[in-house]
């Protein structure tokens, strides 16, 4: 599937949220100027090809404040007790902060 994308997506441990989706936090496993994966431990709701509000929380060290990205849902993956979620981003209200944190990433998986 990387092989189709047009940005690199660069691996993270931050935590995100969908605004009223579930109470639970959800791992951002990987993030682009594009779109994301997302994993919960449970079972969520989400409907494909549907809007969303995505809150990501970086990790700490990247020093960069909680931002919110307007997100599509492309597809779900389900099994066990997992749920992953493939999303494209459709607007970023703070960009900046956006664009900082995939910098962040970019940096971090160079200087690995």
């Amino acid at each position: 599937m990387s092989d189709k994308r047009r940005s690199a997506r660069y691996p993270t441990l931050a935590r995100a949220l969908i605004a009223n989706v579930s109470d639970g936090e959800a791992l951002l496993k990987d993030l682009s100027i594009t779109g994301c994966c997302i994993e919960y431990t449970m079972f969520v709701d989400i409907k494909p090809d549907t809007p969303y509000k995505l809150q990501i929380l970086p990790d700490s060290t990247a020093g960069i404040d909680p931002f919110d990205l307007q997100v599509e849902s492309r597809w779900i993956r389900t099994g066990g007790y997992s749920c992953e979620i493939g999303l494209a981003i459709t607007a970023s209200p703070k960009g900046r902060d956006f664009q900082r944190y995939v910098d962040y990433l970019a940096w971090r998986s160079s200087s690995v």
